[in-house]
């Protein structure tokens, strides 16, 4: 009897427990949601090596990049589609180590964008109304239009609240898996003589698991349609797919990643882009980075 009482009472706790958590309304889902994405981008110190590939109008780029607290290093394969040889990757990587200035600035790029990011996450709660359009066990399905009684603080903050779009959740870990958004109208600073963006300009990233509550950007597309700049580092027209994620020491200096990025596999037909690449294509590459030399967590 004891033993049916206990297994009842875990029902019953695992019951309520489920239905607690649907009863949160989507305001509180988004809340749950922009803290802990704020948590991990303070805790998360985790260095990575990753394949990385950047869609702009007039350039192309396909590059290992090895990750450190001290900033990251590129090892670029391909650039507008011809192939690098191996001695100019092996330069370029060397040159950037012996470059203080060009460290300083992907830092100081960085650190700006990061607290752009901040900045708008805090938003989330306030500058939209939420609505759950679906759910299933493991995710949660989000649309956000903006509050019409948010009065955006900043440049950045106007844009980001004139946004329509959605939002998928990952209810265990409460995480960003699929955003996107688009501008409702035009946005103008200044009359436009300071800056304007079109409507339809529009956003997606997604985020996806890489290790035991680690969670890595895989995709993100940004194109927008105007002249004002938000973040440093990205472009008003980019495409950018990462993958191959491989986890790094976390005391990982600039010269051992900078060794570490040049152990990776040429990549060739490895593109970090899934819609590249078909089955066969992923297992050759899969099998390229499992018989390289890389570093053991």
């Amino acid at each position: 009897m004891a033993k049916v009482k206990a297994h009842l009472y875990w029902v019953g706790a695992l019951a309520f427990s489920f239905s607690t958590v649907h009863a949160q309304s989507p305001q509180q889902i988004i809340q749950q949601v922009v803290d802990s994405e704020r948590a991990a981008d303070q805790n998360d110190h985790s260095n990575w090596i990753y394949l990385e590939e950047i869609h702009k109008p007039k350039e192309h780029t396909l590059q290992w990049v090895a990750a450190t607290q001290q900033g990251s290093v590129p090892r670029l394969l391909e650039k507008d589609e011809q192939k690098l040889p191996e001695l100019r990757q092996r330069d370029l990587v060397q040159g950037f180590l012996h470059d203080p200035k060009a460290q300083k600035k992907q830092i100081a790029e960085a650190n700006h964008d990061n607290q752009q990011i901040d900045d708008l996450l805090k938003l989330l709660p306030v500058a939209f109304i939420w609505t759950q359009t679906g759910s299933t066990a493991t995710n949660t399905s989000l649309h956000f239009e903006p509050a019409p009684n948010f009065h955006p603080p900043t440049r950045e903050a106007r844009v980001f609240s004139t946004m329509t779009g959605d939002l998928v959740v990952d209810n265990q870990q409460h995480r960003v898996g699929r955003m996107s958004g688009h501008l409702i109208h035009d946005v103008n600073f200044g009359g436009g003589l300071l800056g304007k963006l079109k409507e339809r300009s529009s956003f997606s990233l997604e985020q996806d698991q890489v290790g035991p509550s680690l969670w890595q950007l895989t995709s993100f597309h940004v194109h927008l349609e105007g002249n004002a700049l938000i973040f440093k580092s990205i472009s008003l027209q980019q495409d950018d797919d990462r993958s191959r994620f491989q986890l790094e020491p976390s005391t990982t200096t600039l010269d051992q990643a900078a060794t570490l990025v040049m152990k990776q596999p040429e990549a060739s037909g490895c593109k970090a882009s899934s819609a590249e690449s078909g089955p066969a294509s992923e297992a050759q590459c899969g099998d390229k980075i499992t018989n390289a030399t890389t570093p053991k967590p």
